[in-house]
């Protein structure tokens, strides 16, 4: 779709030589006078307005003011035979792009029509970006209504527009970056950049310098200066992701700059001094380290100003049907693929995992299944053996905080033995009894007898 512009001049040969120039380019519209270009604004869009400065009525300086004042403002070049350096600033204080002294130059008003739609196309896709990052990182796209989650979002409303770092704690796959984004994108420095640093993946010999920079010849292979990732999110937010992981050295400077706000680059003893908050994240003890000698709690106490404790999906099991939902949405939309649907034994199964990798793993099993069973439902029988015995998998985990082995005897209870051996051979037969009774090495009609006897084991019993 062409661009529209919008021709004001009292002049009818030069609006309708523009015109000429410029329609087979652009959709070109006329106006006699600063009110004929007012009525022609209220009623269409326009990308550029080129205006004459000097006309009967109201002037061009009108013109601009009336255009900067629409819903979306169109780019303002103004054109006038009585040009003059006070005049250009004026206009341009205004909100004017440009300045052009009449007669125009045909060629130079071209590249600067061009430039000037450039630019609105740049700026407009920044502010996409920008309201795309607002949605995805606004407390209202945090997938849950869990009591454990809720506690957590009123905590991140009070410290997002504060200055406070923060410490983050939580199990992996909990989340804890994209609560970091949140604080971040609801605080008043959320169109400054956010710098994630993943100190796990960093060799403690490079990690310094990933932080502070460097100097030319610092170190073998400084073959220039090197900015940090502390100078890259001046005005912003640095995010240092598993920060029980970085060395004794490093945990010095990171004191250093959070009591004076000021570093040194390797090689140089120069301070420099950014405004960047810090959140950091854990999935560590970092106290049980400071005990240690691990960590150092004069650097404790600076990063826990404010700590926010984010709860695994075993401590928010409600949550764990809305967020899968919310994720196979996602993902069905992102290939194209109709999105499954869970009988509601599959569901119950599926809540009662103790998914040990948190909301990562739900979110790899929900792409698992968009892109396997397109659009089909998904009953008990489709899922992996580790969803029938929850509480082994949770143990093995080795991240849960209850009993770790079976009540005392339960080795030797024959009807739990029995009960499991039937759920098992019933899920790996997808529900086919005849099947599931040749796995067992029985008949169909002990089978049958049995499962009268424990019917919460017949998935037709729940239909």
């Amino acid at each position: 779709m062409s661009a529209t512009v919008l021709i004001v001049d009292d002049e009818k040969h030069t609006r309708e030589g523009l015109m000429l120039a410029l329609e087979d380019e652009y959709d070109v519209y006329l106006a006699a006078d600063a009110d004929e270009a007012f009525r022609l604004m209220d009623s269409e869009e326009f990308d550029v307005v080129l205006t004459d400065l000097r006309m009967a009525g109201k002037n061009g300086m009108k013109v601009i003011d009336h255009s900067l004042k629409r819903p979306k403002p169109p780019i303002v070049i103004m054109m006038t035979a009585y040009g003059n350096v006070e005049t250009a600033v004026e206009a341009m204080k205004r909100g004017a792009f440009d300045f052009l002294p009449k007669p125009v130059n045909l060629e130079k008003l071209e590249i600067l029509i061009r430039r000037a739609l450039q630019g609105k196309q740049t700026e407009q896709r920044v502010q996409q970006l920008e309201e795309r990052l607002d949605r995805k990182y606004s407390f209202g796209n945090i997938v849950g209504h869990s009591q454990a989650l809720t506690e957590v979002i009123e905590k991140v409303k009070l410290v997002a527009p504060t200055r406070t770092s923060v410490l983050i704690e939580g199990e992996t796959g909990t989340g804890k970056e994209l609560i970091a984004q949140a604080i971040h994108q609801n605080s008043d420095r959320a169109r400054r950049p956010f710098v994630a640093v993943h100190c796990a993946a960093l060799a403690s010999n490079l990690l310094e310098s990933e932080l502070f920079g460097h100097e030319r010849g610092a170190f073998t292979g400084a073959t220039e200066r090197r900015i940090g990732r502390f100078e890259a999110a001046d005005g912003g937010t640095l995010f240092l992701d598993e920060i029980g992981e970085i060395d004794q050295s490093t945990q010095v400077k990171l004191l250093r700059f959070l009591e004076t706000k000021t570093f040194e680059r390797l090689g140089s003893n120069k301070p420099v001094k950014v405004d960047v908050r810090l959140v950091a994240a854990t999935n560590r003890d970092l106290e049980g380290m400071a005990r240690e000698g691990e960590f150092r709690d004069d650097l404790l106490f600076r990063l826990n100003v404010v700590t926010l404790h984010l709860p695994s999906l075993r401590e928010r099991k409600e949550d764990i049907p809305v967020l899968l939902r919310t994720f196979v949405d996602q993902f069905a939309q992102e290939n194209g693929l109709q999105a499954p649907s869970f009988d509601s034994r599959a569901m119950q199964r599926i809540a009662e995992y103790p998914w040990p990798g948190n909301i990562r793993e739900l979110r790899n099993f929900a792409e698992n299944v968009v892109v396997l069973k397109r659009g089909g439902e998904l009953t008990e029988y489709d899922l992996d053996p580790k969803f029938l015995n929850p509480e082994a998998a949770q143990r093995s985990s080795r991240k849960k905080e209850e009993e770790d082995e079976e009540p005392k005897g339960r080795a030797f209870d024959v009807e739990a033995n029995e009960k499991r051996l039937l759920r098992n051979a019933l899920m790996q037969a997808r529900g086919n009894r005849t099947r599931a009774a040749e796995l067992l090495g029985m008949s169909r009609r002990t089978l049958h007898r049995k499962l009268k006897q424990w019917p919460e084991l017949d998935p037709r019993a729940q239909l």
